[in-house]
């Protein structure tokens, strides 16, 4: 392979061809690419492997790594050597990045983390076991030590953990021309950077600067007559959710982190923000249906832990379902068909009640919904439910005695499917919204509660009704 990144032609023809054809049309590396490289590891060709995956991005050399089986990925990674550097770390899934990191050696870890990033850095380390942290930390330089053990003493998934401390900021009585020769001559900046802080003798932010308004100004022109006074700072503590809302409410492409004091001690970054908007939302999806983390690459009796044990809080409230049709025997027992029929009414409503949660969880994790709303969304949600009731117990009494030519039992399903519904409206609102105020996840546990409302109703409605119309 040479420099500039072309093809040599030296190289066994069945390489060249994975080479060239590494992704398909979706951006994703090829399988017949990953099985040549796979292959080259196995033959014990490191050299051919590398020849493979040099020319590829860090972030997909994260995927190539993700793709490879779990027992193969140590013998890939070492025959890949410094292609797998710190950037492929910092973009590699948690579950296998912890695998890669207990095969290294802590010297290893934090030369990794000394190249990375403050935020980068600490999503590599928060996760290791205490004695492992600890003996990274110890072969890190004290600066990089003392900014690493700074941010892992803030709480997990806060604005101090995902903070960068690498910034630029100036006093505001310097003027655009010392800002440009400060840039220029100071070779320690982060080189990763699109607005400048402003700052007071006692270093907290009063005003922001982008970078193009300092090369289309004059040089003579003062700071603090360019800056922007009016800024979003983001507390040390605030939650990560937050966070990116506030990236997403106010088109921020970066923010200033204060402590406590409203003292300058970071900054976030958009790039960062978009892991945080993909992570939240997928969490939210996957606590709906009670999967966890719902991650492929999650060690399998964890998986099973955490689906099992809502799976027993199912059963339990399956169980409470089924004792309301306990109360039916008798009806049931006079009329068969309504063991038949009664799932549609809880099946019904059930998914109404899911349709409704969802809209409202979004709400909530959006900020959308609030105490100033939240009666409003009550009102909407009841209508909406109320009118897809009416027009599917109109559809379904319908079909109903078109099928069995029964009024009132068309009548009474009818009614049930009408019912049920309101109660889903009803339960996908609130139960949510209750969570939420008791300061417990909605999207954790609210699906278990709403499918057990409209299961309990959905029977006691539909069965209720067949009792007081007598269908026998």
């Amino acid at each position: 392979m040479s420099d500039n990144g072309a093809i040599d032609h030296t190289v066994d023809p069945e390489i060249v061809e994975a080479v060239e054809s590494r992704h398909d049309e979706d951006d994703r590396l090829k399988p017949s690419f990953v099985r040549a490289v796979l292959d080259a590891v196995e033959d014990g060709d490191a050299d051919a492997a590398r020849d493979l995956v040099s020319p590829l991005h860090p972030a997909d050399i994260a995927d190539l790594l993700e793709l490879t089986p779990g027992d193969r990925r140590a013998d890939v990674a070492a025959a890949l050597g410094d292609l797998v550097g710190a950037e492929v770390l910092s973009e590699l899934n948690d579950w296998v990045r912890d695998d890669l990191i207990d095969v290294l050696r802590p010297e290893q870890v934090a030369e990794f983390a000394r190249e990375l990033d403050t935020d980068d850095a600490v999503a590599i380390i928060e996760d290791m076991e205490e004695a492992d942290q600890q003996a990274v930390l110890e072969a890190m330089d004290p600066e990089d030590r003392a900014a690493i053990e700074s941010a892992l003493s803030y709480p997990e998934e806060s604005a101090g953990r995902l903070m960068q401390r690498d910034l630029v900021a100036v006093p505001e009585h310097m003027t655009v021309g010392q800002v440009i020769d400060y840039l220029r001559d100071f070779g320690d900046l982060t080189s990763d950077f699109w607005e400048i802080f402003v700052v007071d003798p006692a270093h907290k932010p009063i005003g922001t600067c982008q970078l193009s308004w300092i090369l289309t100004c004059p040089r003579s022109i003062p700071m603090a007559d360019l800056m922007k006074r009016e800024q979003t700072l983001i507390p040390v503590d605030m939650d990560q959710e937050e966070v990116a809302l506030r990236f997403q409410k106010y088109a921020l492409i970066s923010a200033a982190v204060v402590d406590h004091d409203g003292r300058l001690v970071g900054m976030i970054t958009v790039d960062d923000i978009l892991h945080i908007v993909q992570e939240e939302a997928g969490e939210d999806i996957l606590r709906l249906s009670g999967a966890g983390e719902g991650d492929i690459n999650q060690p399998i009796l964890m998986t099973v832990r955490t689906r099992l044990t809502w799976l027993v809080v199912n059963l339990g409230t399956a169980m409470i379902a089924a004792s309301v049709v306990g109360l039916f025997e008798d009806t049931i027992a006079k009329f068969a068909l309504l063991a038949a029929l009664m799932g549609i009414v809880s099946g019904m409503g059930g998914n109404a009640g899911t349709q409704t949660l969802a809209v409202v969880v979004r709400a909530l994790a959006t900020n959308q919904l609030t105490s100033s709303n939240t009666v409003r969304m009550i009102g909407r949600e009841f209508r909406i439910a109320a009118t897809n009731g009416a027009t599917l117990g109109v559809l379904i009494g319908i079909g109903s005695y078109l099928l069995y030519g029964r009024a009132d039992l068309s009548l009474v399903f009818g009614l049930a499917i009408l019912t049920n519904n309101m109660v889903a409206g009803l339960a996908g609102v609130l139960i949510p919204i209750t969570l939420e105020r008791h300061d417990v996840d909605p999207a954790v546990s609210s699906a278990v509660f709403v499918t057990m409302a409209t299961d309990c109703m959905g029977f006691f409605a539909f069965l209720g009704l067949a009792t007081l119309f007598n269908l026998h």
